[in-house]
């Protein structure tokens, strides 16, 4: 078969079907999307997946934790044999003198509540599938991160997608989950939606060059401070807005400003590296404070979060983004995504478009 296959959070498969189809209608391209509610993933099948893949590069993707190529889907497998049928479903073997095909094999299911129980397979079944690869050469027997990744997503025990991945236009975690670790001084579990847009919607050069000792950065709506606390680990300093109290050991650092204030209606004196903002308000309402702030210049960057309704999420989610857009009055660099730490919202990150 040939098409994409797109994982989510449980529950948001509608919205990533409508995203690739609209996303793929708006570049001229054919295509249906299959998927069950919480099944934790949505395949997205056309005629053209080459020019798919190239049109809806996986940065640019909102639900998409992760976006493989499709190369076959397995059902009815034995289980006494299962690797027969997939060696049999990928490219002929190669040569000894030949490159392999594939840098590394990555053994997956849905992480859903029927897709977890799959794990103890998917990782024994690995054990064994890797070297009937590298026998085949078809996996590097070294750790090659250039080459192309082979996936195996177990969705039943008889049935499986075999799938490749981009290292450069794909996520480089398992299942498109970056594992982080709630810190013991983190003040809240929010401190780790914070941490992983810095992760995902920043790469290694921009965390470098962004997060510079001496910068300073706005939390609008911080209390208890997980937000603040992740910007002076990065070294900021911070001004938190909020009329609720911070947790005390955020304040003894002596990085933080508490500033009992309305975030909406707050605004600085002279203008901020950062700005960040994890507000329970109405997604448009949040837009258009976010726009206020990048048009006016009172941040450089913006990290903010949309929270989103119960229906129309898709919709809600493209008229809040356009309206951004449009409001902020300027070119910026927009990244949208729905993080594994987010739940009924999504991570934006914002910044003036540099010229040239």
């Amino acid at each position: 078969m040939d098409g994409l296959l797109c994982y989510c959070r449980q529950g948001f498969e509608p919205e990533l079907a409508a995203e690739l189809t609209d996303r793929a209608a708006q570049a001229g391209i054919a295509g249906w999307a299959r998927t069950e509610r919480d099944s934790g993933y949505v395949v997205f099948a056309c005629d053209d997946a080459d020019t798919l893949a190239r049109a809806l590069p996986f940065s640019t993707l909102i639900f998409a934790r992760q976006k493989l190529r499709l190369i076959a889907e397995l059902r009815g497998l034995d289980p006494k044999d299962r690797i027969a049928p997939m060696l049999a479903a990928l490219p002929p073997a190669r040569t000894a003198g030949q490159a392999p095909l594939y840098g590394e094999l990555v053994m997956e299911h849905p992480d859903s509540d029927a897709g977890k129980p799959l794990a103890g397979l998917a990782r024994s079944l690995g054990n064994a599938l890797r070297p009937a690869l590298r026998k085949a050469h078809l996996l590097s027997s070294q750790d090659s991160k250039r080459l192309p990744r082979l996936h195996v997503f177990f969705v039943e025990g008889d049935h499986a997608f075999l799938a490749t991945s981009a290292p450069a236009d794909s996520a480089p975690w398992p299942l498109g989950i970056p594992r982080l670790r709630m810190h013991k001084d983190a003040p809240s579990r929010s401190a780790l939606k914070l941490e992983e847009a810095l992760l995902v919607l920043l790469d290694d050069e921009e965390r470098t060059r962004l997060l510079k000792e001496g910068m300073v950065g706005a939390d609008l709506g911080a209390a208890p401070g997980g937000w603040t606390w992740v910007l002076t680990r990065n070294r900021l300093r911070v001004t938190a807005v909020d009329n609720g109290p911070l947790r005390q050991h955020v304040l003894d650092g002596g990085m933080v400003q508490h500033l009992r204030a309305d975030g909406f209606s707050w605004q600085p004196p002279h203008a901020m590296d950062w700005m960040v903002c994890d507000m329970v308000e109405q997604p448009r309402r949040v837009a258009e404070r976010m726009a206020t702030w990048l048009r006016e210049g009172w941040c450089r960057h913006a990290i903010f979060n949309l929270k989103l309704p119960m229906k129309k999420r898709w919709q809600e989610t493209q008229l809040c983004l356009d309206l951004f857009a449009q409001q902020a009055g300027r070119p910026l660099t927009i990244r949208a995504k729905q993080l594994y730490h987010d739940r009924e919202e999504i991570t934006v990150f914002a910044a003036p478009l540099k010229a040239g």
